[in-house]
Parts: C-alpha cells; sequence; structure tokens
C-alpha cells in the first residue's frame, strides 16, 4: 500500500527532530527549561529552479546535498537551543559547519581510503592476483567499509548522548508513520508505530555501500591505468570512487524513494530489509515527551505547506 500525502523526512538532532517536506522545514527542540521552541521556514529545493536536477538518478545527489546542508542548519539551532542554559558560547554556523566537514572528512578516511588501502595490502601479502580490477578486491574492500560502518554505529550507540539522539530517531519515524496513516497526530497513535522506517537516511547509507561494491566490479575494469607509481595509481582510483559516488548515491535514492513509496512489496523486500534491521541499532523507543517534539516539528511542517491547521 503507498503511503498517503506529501514525502516527509526528517532527522534526529540534539534534543529534538528536524521535519522537511518538498516546501517546508521545521526544527523543534525541548529546551532545559522543558519547552519546546520550533524554528519554521519555508523551503525551496533548487531542483524546483533547475529542471534536469529532478530527473531520476540525479535527484537523489542533490537530495543528499541539501539534506546535508539543512542538517547543519538544524544542527547548530538544536545545540544553540539545548544548550542555553549551561552558559556554554553558543555555536556559530561555521564553527557547526567546520565539525561536520571534519566529520566527513573523518568518514571519507574510514569507509573510502582505509578499506581501499587494506584491501590493497591483503592482496599483497597472499601474492594475490587482487587488484582493483578484480571482483575479489571489491568485495573484500566492501566487506570492510560494512565493518566499518557498523562497528562505527556499534560504537557511538554506547555513548549516553547518542543514546538520546536515538530516541529522537525513533521519534521521528513514529511520527512520520502515523502521518503516512492518517492517523491524528497524537502521542497515543504515535505510540502504535514501528521505529523503522524504509526511507531512512542510515538505510540510504547502507545501501550506497552495498551498491558501490557492485558497482565497483564492474566499472574498474574498463578503466585505463592511471600513469604513475603504485600509490599515485591508488590515489587516483579513490578519486574515481568519490566520482562514481554520484550515481551510486542516485541509484540507492530511487531504490529508498520507491520502497518508502510500495513498503510491502515483495520485490523491494529484501532490497529494504538489512536498512530496517540497521535501525534496529540507530533507533530507540522514545518517551512521550520525545514524541511530542516530532510531532510538534511535523505539524508546523504541515501548516506551512498548508495542510494542516497545527491542531
Amino acid at each position: 500500500m503507498k503511503p498517503a500525502g506529501l514525502d516527509i523526512g526528517g532527522q534526529a538532532v540534539i534534543e529534538g527532530v528536524m521535519m522537511r517536506s518538498p516546501r517546508a522545514m521545521a526544527i523543534a527542540v525541548r529546551r532545559p527549561s522543558g519547552d519546546v521552541i520550533v524554528r519554521e521556514e519555508v523551503w525551496r529545493s533548487i531542483s524546483r529552479r533547475i529542471k534536469p536536477l529532478r530527473w531520476p538518478f540525479l535527484r537523489g545527489t542533490v537530495v543528499f546535498v541539501e539534506a546535508l546542508v539543512n542538517g547543519v542548519q538544524a544542527l547548530t539551532f538544536s545545540a544553540n537551543q539545548a544548550f542555553e542554559e549551561e552558559d556554554e558560547k553558543p555555536l556559530s554556523p561555521w564553527a557547526m559547519a567546520g565539525t561536520v566537514v571534519a566529520a566527513i572528512a573523518l568518514a571519507v578516511g574510514l569507509f573510502v581510503v582505509a578499506p581501499h588501502i587494506l584491501s590493497l595490502l591483503i592482496g599483497k601479502a597472499f601474492s594475490a592476483d587482487f587488484g582493483v580490477k578484480s571482483l575479489s578486491f571489491h568485495i573484500i574492500d566492501g566487506a570492510f567499509k560494512l565493518g566499518f560502518f557498523l562497528a562505527y554505529i556499534s560504537a557511538i550507540s554506547l555513548l549516553s548522548d547518542i543514546k538520546r539522539v536515538f530516541m529522537y530517531h525513533g521519534a521521528e519515524h513514529m511520527s512520520i508513520h502515523t502521518y503516512e496513516a492518517k492517523e491524528p497526530l497524537t502521542v497515543e497513535f504515535a505510540r502504535r508505530h514501528p521505529t523503522l522506517h524504509p526511507r531512512c537516511g542510515t538505510a540510504f547509507v547502507l545501501l550506497v555501500l552495498v551498491i558501490s561494491i557492485l558497482f565497483f566490479a564492474i566499472v574498474f575494469p574498463f578503466l585505463p591505468k592511471p600513469a604513475g607509481g603504485l600509490w599515485l595509481t591508488q590515489l587516483a582510483y579513490i578519486a574515481v570512487k568519490f566520482v562514481l559516488l554520484v550515481p551510486i548515491a542516485g541509484v540507492a535514492y530511487e531504490v529508498t524513494r520507491l520502497a518508502g513509496r510500495h513498503p510491502d512489496n515483495p520485490w523491494l523486500k529484501p532490497l529494504i530489509w538489512p536498512g530496517l534491521m540497521l535501525q534496529k541499532l540507530t533507533t530507540r523507543q522514545p518517551d512521550d515527551s520525545q514524541l511530542e517534539v516530532a510531532l510538534k516539528a511535523l505539524k508546523r511542517t504541515l501548516v506551512i505547506e498548508g495542510v494542516d491547521d497545527g491542531q
């Protein structure tokens, strides 16, 4: 069954939730005092102004980049509101952006560069025909990526602050499920829904990692060998991987979008099942106050869209 209404996504932030629809964004955060503050705004994707960016397999990259920008905005706002009574200097957008850039650099090193180098070293250690043009290389490379990703998620899930973010993540999903089921947007109805959702960004990242294994295995045998020594050649291959992430993200987005629209489709279920299982690590059952925050962000988004009165 296809969920009704707008395509709405979200993100858990510090003590709150950001919700985004095609033309609106709202961030609800619970302050230390207990009250909930909401920042809301009309939002317009660049793809609405540039038609080719709405084409299938291109729009996925646009959505990913815009989600990253909106995520930085939401995290900056939530951090400043959540810690306002702790006598800490507010975070500037540039400070938060710098933190995000550092996090991206760490992610690139951990999930792209390190698996590639380790796979190359394994091939050399066993004197195997194990270059980047072989299927074995990309299977081992993909196994390292998945292993590092799962280890990272498992490690941060042990932190108390991250556990609260994961609770808000669950609240975000439960709220969206309630909207898609056309039920009243109340804590009582949201409580009936699961914390897992097929359109989750965590599932998207996992799908990108899995698709990249197949994609690289198909494309790399046809690439000419770059000029230069061993390590210069490998750097060139790593750069190619970054370029190929654009079409990979496009494919992953289309699969995730299709799964969200047809969650009961038997052909799509095997594709989204690993992402749903991963969400068992990245979501937690929220309390009622956290559901209240997520629902408030969702309602304000719908008000801006003109499809709800906010009650």
